[in-house]
């Protein structure tokens, strides 16, 4: 890179291709995204980032580098990753956080994106960081700190409770969302996660409580690692076709309505129709 590049500058023009990729109106984001510096939440350079299932080491700790679409290793060990920025402004834009909203962040890594949820649900809002590694989560607790209304919790989010909420924000994998989150999901509330209700298949979803049930939205294509707690194969009973997971429409909690024969989809604690509510 050149010596003379200006990290402000490639900041802000970084945060002006997210709130394009976002597709949403909401004026906030480019401001924020360009006032959270990625560089804060990953440690000290050089930085591993991942292109084509390989990791290859920044040349120099400038951080620049990481003003781009890429996965940044956080424990490249185990394959976890800060992901895609424009994936994450793409999902951010369809959820539209709002302020005084509660938000939970479930695999928060070491807080980056919860920086920007916790800074979208201002004045009044809150977001509740769960993350599972003891690491990543000792990190998040740091790198937070000058973040209002943030919680940071470790542990696994498939055995503790979860405050009722606005929106909930996966960055793990499900084979199917867990009955206590969806509950935990006020009326109105939005739930994005990735989908893997097979080994072939992996989807972003952004389901929608209302009085019955849930509006279901497919978002594209989605690839995380698994979800602890929530990834066992057998959670899926009837798992979708590709071109099924297509055309999901809407969901029901398996407790209030039983499966009829408009299901694609049967999971642990949920179902999915191709039909609307």
């Amino acid at each position: 890179m050149n010596q003379h590049t200006d990290i402000n500058e490639v900041r802000a023009f970084h945060a002006r291709l997210m709130a394009v990729a976002s597709g949403s109106r909401d004026h906030r984001l480019e401001r924020i995204f360009e006032s959270v510096p990625r560089e804060a939440f990953l440690g000290a350079g050089p930085w591993k980032i991942m292109v084509n299932n390989r990791y290859v080491e920044t040349p120099s700790v400038d951080p620049v580098y990481l003003y781009q679409n890429i996965l940044v290793g956080l424990d490249p060990a185990k394959g976890i990753n800060n992901g895609e920025p424009f994936l994450h402004a793409r999902w951010i834009g369809a959820v539209a956080p709002k302020s005084g909203e509660t938000i939970v962040h479930i695999g928060a890594g070491v807080g980056y994106y919860t920086a920007i949820l916790s800074m979208l649900s201002l004045p009044d809002g809150s977001v509740h960081a769960f993350e599972i590694e003891a690491s990543l989560a000792r990190r998040a607790l740091d790198t937070l700190k000058p973040f209002e209304g943030v919680t940071v919790i470790q542990g696994d989010a498939t055995r503790l409770p979860l405050p009722s909420c606005d929106l909930i924000y996966v960055n793990a994998g499900v084979v199917s969302s867990p009955g206590p989150w969806l509950k935990a999901l006020r009326v109105g509330g939005r739930i994005i996660f990735p989908w893997r209700p097979s080994q072939q298949l992996g989807a972003a979803l952004m389901m929608t409580r209302t009085e019955a049930g849930f509006t279901v939205q497919f978002l594209g294509p989605a690839w995380f690692i698994p979800c602890v707690g929530a990834s066992d194969p057998e959670g899926c009973v009837t798992p979708p076709s590709l071109s099924q997971v297509r055309t999901v429409r809407a969901a029901w909690l398996i407790e209030d309505k039983t499966p009829d024969d408009t299901a694609i989809a049967v999971c642990r604690d949920v179902w999915f129709s191709d039909r609307a509510g």
